[in-house]
């Protein structure tokens, strides 16, 4: 029973790891997407976000059936219901990098940022990028110096969020109001997407050590 409980853990570690490198894909193509007009891109990223929800669907199924069957308690229950908590942000996640995606192609054959705001969010997608990066090696690893790191991370994504905002009040600013309703919705996505990676690494560090992740040691 025991190996057969150990079996079912490591198909949900798995799941979970899919579904991380899924989401990671999915935004830096939807960054591609929307710095270049690629309409080719965007569409293939909107169609494979319900392969994420999919994903999503078998590690609940998957949580609950071992929950049923098992009765899991103590430290196993702390990896079942980590496992659902981690797999709700990264699901999250995959739909913050579809709202790209589909913000690029809204705006199509024109591309959706601003000449203004280019470097920016091709900076935000670099650490969107680095971010899920660290996310798929501490799920698939339980490592947790990559789950640390990523409260400075999202830092550094924070930063960039806050300098959007200062271009677009600033002087050179001249877009329409379209533009600019497009670009705080694009800078909230890229920043909901790190806090989403943020939460899913304290669940790592949750389940490898039983506490809470201590931001002040970030």
């Amino acid at each position: 029973m025991r190996d057969e409980y150990r079996a079912d853990l490591l198909q949900v570690n798995r799941l979970l790891v899919s579904m991380a490198d899924a989401v990671r894909s999915a935004m830096i193509r939807s960054t591609k997407a929307l710095l270049t007009a690629d309409q080719t891109e965007a569409e293939e990223v909107v169609a494979r976000d319900a392969e994420v929800n999919a994903l999503y669907r078998l590690v609940e199924d998957k949580v609950y059936d071992l929950c049923a069957r098992q009765a899991p308690v103590a430290s196993d229950l702390r990896v079942v219901l980590t496992a659902l908590h981690l797999a709700t942000d990264l699901e999250r996640m995959g739909d913050l990098a579809d709202h790209v995606a589909k913000t690029a192609l809204r705006r199509l054959p024109e591309v959706a940022v601003p000449a203004l705001l280019t470097e920016t969010f091709e900076q935000m997608g670099l650490v969107a990028d680095r971010i899920a990066g660290k996310i798929s090696r501490a799920i698939s690893n339980l490592d947790v110096v990559a789950a640390g790191q990523l409260d400075r991370d999202d830092d550094e994504m924070d930063r960039l969020h806050t300098s959007l905002f200062e271009t677009m009040f600033g002087p050179k600013w001249t877009e329409s109001t379209q533009a600019a309703v497009d670009t705080a919705l694009l800078g909230r996505f890229y920043e909901r997407y790190a806090d989403h990676a943020v939460n899913a690494g304290r669940h790592v560090v949750f389940l490898v050590t039983g506490e809470a992740f201590d931001t002040a040691q970030a």
